[in-house]
């Protein structure tokens, strides 16, 4: 939970990584209860495809749209299930992240908060990307 709202699929959460402490922003895929199947970068949960039809690099996590960036390739395959009060954070860039296919589900109790926007610089200016 943070601040009393639980944790959904498709948030972007802030969190300390189980594997090394350094501080880390992911994407929630699945929650407490969840099977997850991640292959060639693509997801499935509970046995359904977030992917869309038309387009294979574009996934539906929590009703949020996900463009996946497969350019270094999928990453590693993952089937798991999800604990009660557990999270399961995977990186947009699924062949360069390293994530919870690497160190596992976190426990809801570690997520600092949700990450809401990016600050970037873009010509001469910078601005607010909002996620």
């Amino acid at each position: 939970m943070i601040d009393g709202d639980p944790v959904r699929r498709g948030d972007i959460v802030i969190f300390d990584s189980p594997r090394d402490g350094r501080r880390l922003i992911k994407r929630i895929v699945a929650v407490g209860g969840d099977r997850v199947m991640i292959r060639d970068g693509h997801l499935a949960i509970n046995g359904q495809w977030m992917a869309t039809p038309v387009n294979g690099d574009i996934e539906v996590i929590g009703g949020k749209v996900v463009a996946l960036n497969l350019q270094d390739g999928g990453g590693p395959m993952l089937e798991a299930g999800v604990p009660d009060g557990m999270v399961l954070a995977i990186g947009d860039h699924r062949g360069n992240s390293v994530d919870g296919r690497f160190f596992g589900a976190v426990s809801e109790d570690e997520i600092y908060g949700r990450a809401v926007a990016v600050y970037y610089r873009r010509g001469a200016g910078f601005g607010w990307l909002k996620l």
